[in-house]
């Protein structure tokens, strides 16, 4: 008798504890959140997966006051490989990604149907969740070439980056706030690793490039052969920033390239999160709360080099498209839009 009643309690026990489950299961489904990115060699990529892991929290997830996930209670994130802005954007226009990175250049000519968008469909639903860390505009010049600034590209042989690229666009206007255009120079339409070679061959005398520094094709450059890293400053450049919202002033540290010693003003174009206007406003105000969690500052900070300058401070330079709703929730409630 005394073991058929031990035997009923704990099948009772189970019992409750199966429907405490199922309770939780019920009022938690979980959601999958998927995040395009770059190529798993890039920067994009592991970033993705440091914010996918801060913005997730799976059903059953211990709370995070007790040291569990901060995320948004539910949701699955996961950082997909990718072939960057443009394909992240036409994803994210798609339904096939529910958000992703992009140069904040791209997004905001995706967004209004301008620069390398020019002819195609707007994708005017495109939102703005954070500005992430600044792509700087690198401009190269051999050593030997003469060239300490923008103005002395003319008549020099000069590579802008591919067709279609975001850099080239970039470069034309860079060229045009400083009096040149394509006319003024001899054009190449390379890639920054071509672009390098042809320089280690004395055929290059400067290329363009957009990216986080320390770049590979750069620092493999400057250790083989005498660069110069060519300011993008003064009032030709304050001229760009007040035309177009998505540039803002940047410092490449000297050192950061071999034979670089002095710091280096530019400009660059913010790496940034953006989703769809369908997407929800509680989902993406829980993320973007979540992005800025004390918690995730720690896993960007000790995560990837270019975590540290991933800050509320800076989430909104160069945004050059609408806020979704949820994340400009976030920000006017902590203070940052007026």
């Amino acid at each position: 008798m005394k073991f058929g009643f031990t035997r009923l309690m704990r099948a009772a026990t189970v019992g409750v504890a199966m429907m405490a489950v199922g309770t939780v299961a019920t009022a938690q489904e979980p959601q999958f959140f998927r995040i395009g990115t770059g190529g798993t060699s890039g920067t994009y990529y592991p970033i993705g997966g440091l914010i996918a892991n801060a913005i997730s929290n799976p059903p059953g997830s211990r709370p995070c006051d007790e040291g569990g996930s901060c995320g948004y209670p539910g949701l699955i994130a996961s950082a997909l490989s990718a072939n960057g802005s443009v394909a992240n954007i036409n994803a994210i226009a798609g339904g096939t990604l529910e958000s992703g990175f992009s140069q904040s250049d791209v997004a905001t000519w995706a967004q209004t149907g301008t620069g390398i968008w020019e002819g195609r469909d707007a994708v005017h639903n495109l939102r703005a969740i954070a500005n992430l860390y600044p792509e700087t505009i690198h401009l190269v010049a051999s050593a030997d070439s003469g060239i300490s600034s923008v103005s002395d590209l003319a008549g020099k042989t000069v590579s802008l980056d591919e067709p279609g690229s975001g850099t080239l666009v970039d470069a034309r206007i860079i060229l045009g706030a400083y009096g040149l255009s394509e006319d003024d120079i001899d054009a190449a339409f390379l890639k920054p690793d071509q672009a390098a070679d042809r320089m280690r061959d004395g055929a290059m005398d400067a290329f363009f490039f957009v990216g986080g520094f320390p770049a590979g094709a750069i620092a493999e450059l400057a250790s083989q052969e005498d660069i110069v890293l060519v300011p993008i400053s003064g009032a030709e450049a304050e001229a760009v920033t007040g035309e177009y919202t998505f540039f803002a002033e940047n410092v490449v540290p000297g050192g950061t390239y071999e034979g670089v010693a002095d710091d280096v003003t530019t400009l660059s174009v913010g790496a940034q999160w953006v989703t769809s206007a369908d997407q929800p406003e509680d989902l993406i105000y829980g993320i973007t709360a979540a992005l800025w969690n004390e918690n995730t500052r720690k896993l960007l900070d000790s995560g990837h080099q270019k975590g540290k300058e991933i800050t509320a401070e800076t989430a909104l330079d160069g945004v050059g498209i609408p806020l979704h709703p949820g994340a400009e929730k976030f920000y006017r409630e902590k203070g940052l839009i007026e």
